[in-house]
């Protein structure tokens, strides 16, 4: 059975979703959108916050983003 949080167990549904590490050291589940081109738009910040994210994510750095999404990292 499928989950709500987007991930199926056995992966992060096609790379839709990524982990972006925050400056205290969490990591934040994020849905990457390809179709759209303002990077603003692009990212949409769903959580939860984990101290340990799968071991199968693709992890980036919060410096990676705009600021209006950094901003959002810290609000989950």
């Amino acid at each position: 059975m499928y989950s709500d949080n987007g991930d199926n167990g056995m992966g992060l549904k096609h790379k839709k979703y990524v982990y972006v590490e925050r400056s205290d050291g969490a990591y934040v589940k994020v849905r990457v959108l390809k179709s759209r081109q303002e990077d603003e738009t692009k990212y949409i910040v769903v959580g939860p916050k984990v101290n340990k994210p799968p071991s199968n994510a693709t992890i980036i750095s919060e410096s990676q983003l705009p600021d209006a999404v950094k901003t959002k990292l810290y609000e989950v």
